[in-house]
C-alpha cells in the first residue's frame, strides 16, 4: 500500500515539475502540489490499516489517489495564485479546466469499482468524500482569485471543514447519514459548476450567478443533513 502512495508521489513530481516550467509559475506550484499530496499521503499511511480490512490497495482506491493527483495540482495551481497573483492567459486557464473535467469523469469511478470488486470499506469512502471536499475547496479559491466570483463563494469550500469541526464540538452532529440522492446530486452540481468557472470563456455575471446556485443548493444540503442528525438524537 505504502507502494503505490510513493508511486503517486512520483508521478505527482514529474507532472507537477513539468506544469512548474509554465513561463507564469515558479517553484511556488512545485510547493503547493507537493506539500499537499504529502500531507494527505501521511494520513493515508496512518489510517488505512485500521479503515481498510484489505490485504490489497484496491483498484477503486488507486481511483481515487489518481484524483488526488489531480486535487495536489490545483493546490499548486491556488497557491501560484494567492502568493504571486499570477494572471492566467487563456490557454493555461482551459489546461487546468480539463484537468479539472478529467477528475470529474473519475469521479463516481472509484466506488463504482469497489462494489463491483466487492471492496468497500469505511476508509474508501472516507477517501473518496475527503478528495471531494478539497477540490471543492481549491476549486472555490481559484474562481475567487479568477474574479469570476465574491469571496462569498469560499464558503461552499470551508461547509465540510466546518461540520467537521462542528462535529468535534458536538459529536451528534458527526453520526453517520443514511444514503441520499439528494446530497449525491447537489455535491455533483457544485463540483462541475466549480469546473465551469475555470473556462475563460465563463466570466460574470453569468459566472457569479452559477455560483450562488451551486451554492445554495450546497447550504441546502448542509442544512437537510444538519437537522436530520439533530432530530435523529430526539428520537426514541
Amino acid at each position: 500500500m505504502v507502494r503505490i502512495v510513493a508511486i503517486g508521489g512520483l508521478v505527482l513530481t514529474i507532472a507537477s515539475g513539468v506544469i512548474s516550467t509554465f513561463e507564469l509559475f515558479n517553484g511556488t506550484f512545485l510547493v503547493g502540489a507537493l506539500v499537499s499530496y504529502g500531507l494527505a499521503a501521511s494520513i493515508i499511511v496512518m489510517r488505512i490499516d485500521a479503515f481498510h480490512p484489505y490485504s490489497r490497495f484496491g483498484l477503486a482506491n488507486t481511483v481515487t489517489l489518481a484524483r488526488l493527483l489531480f486535487v495536489c495540482l490545483f493546490a499548486g495551481l491556488v497557491l501560484e495564485l494567492v502568493v504571486n497573483r499570477i494572471a492566467m492567459p487563456a490557454a493555461l486557464a482551459w489546461f487546468f479546466c480539463a484537468l479539472a473535467i478529467l477528475e470529474r469523469l473519475l469521479d463516481g469511478l472509484d466506488g463504482y469499482v469497489a462494489r463491483k470488486l466487492s471492496m468497500e470499506s469505511p476508509f474508501g469512502a472516507r477517501f473518496d468524500m475527503e478528495v471531494d471536499a478539497l477540490q471543492i475547496l481549491l476549486l472555490s479559491f481559484a474562481a475567487l482569485m479568477l474574479d469570476k466570483a465574491g469571496a462569498w463563494i469560499l464558503v461552499g469550500g470551508a461547509l465540510r471543514y466546518v461540520f467537521l469541526g462542528a462535529g468535534m464540538v458536538f459529536p451528534p452532529i458527526s453520526s453517520p447519514l443514511p444514503p441520499s440522492q439528494r446530497r449525491k446530486i447537489i455535491a455533483v452540481f457544485q463540483g462541475v459548476t466549480l469546473t465551469v468557472l475555470l473556462a475563460p470563456a465563463v466570466t460574470p455575471p453569468f459566472s457569479t450567478l452559477a455560483a450562488a446556485v451551486a451554492l445554495a443548493l450546497l447550504i441546502y444540503s448542509f442544512v437537510t443533513d444538519t437537522l436530520w442528525t439533530l432530530r435523529a438524537q430526539t428520537r426514541p
